[in-house]
């Protein structure tokens, strides 16, 4: 078992050691990088950390600073689109073996990545690292509109549809759209499906809403809210 700090995705044989390390992210970050204004703890890191932008490791393409070749080897790969990397479940391609290795965990079912506060286990960091916001209440994705703050940033974009008024979800049947895809999925089932899930205990009528049901049931509970 490894414990994942969410903050820079280092991992740990024991949960002490993370406590301790996480402490680390804590302290005030007075030292800046004047290339990137990245933020350190101390001169020291920020000297580490400086080294980087004086690295002869940089792409051509986009300026990107690499600590080394191989790192610069796989970073080109995102501009050129070159997969190297098969999965040998299924026919899926990847830039990097990295990569390769987090999506092979769909197939074997494999979650290294566990919360250290209620041991629940992911197949990769980041999600490991959306989760732990349940623990923390971080929501660093917040409305520019209206100041409403979410946890995960495709919570946000459903979000802005209400101040946007985009309706991307179309039903194939009819004319409707609907701001997500709940909606849409809620109002085939209704409008467009002769399914009825849910059955009176009293006589077996079925029903396609909940809401028809409690109103039938009435009838033979006799009950007037």
């Amino acid at each position: 078992m490894s414990f994942l700090c969410t903050v820079c995705d280092k991992q740990f044989e024991t949960k002490e050691n993370l406590n301790n390390h996480q402490l680390t992210h804590t302290l005030d970050k007075l030292y800046s990088c004047s290339q990137c204004e990245k933020c350190f703890a101390n001169q020291s890191y920020l000297r580490t950390h400086m080294n980087i932008h004086s690295t002869k490791y940089k792409c051509t393409d986009c300026g990107k600073c690499c600590r080394g070749s191989r790192e610069l080897t796989v970073h080109k790969r995102s501009h050129s689109k070159e997969k190297l990397f098969t999965c040998a479940v299924c026919p899926k391609q990847f830039t990097t073996s990295d990569n390769l290795v987090r999506h092979s965990r769909i197939h074997s079912g494999e979650k290294p990545y566990t919360c250290h506060v209620c041991d629940k286990k992911f197949g990769e960091s980041g999600h490991l690292k959306t989760h732990m916001r349940i623990h923390t209440g971080d929501r660093p994705y917040k409305c520019y509109v209206c100041d409403k703050a979410f946890s995960k940033s495709g919570d946000l974009s459903a979000h802005m549809r209400v101040h946007t008024g985009d309706k991307p979800y179309k039903c194939s049947l009819c004319n409707k759209s609907y701001s997500q895809s709940s909606a849409l999925r809620t109002h085939e089932r209704y409008v467009h499906s002769d399914i009825k899930s849910y059955i009176c205990y009293y006589c077996g009528k079925q029903f396609k809403r909940n809401n028809y049901l409690e109103c039938h049931v009435r009838i033979h509970t006799r009950e007037t809210p």
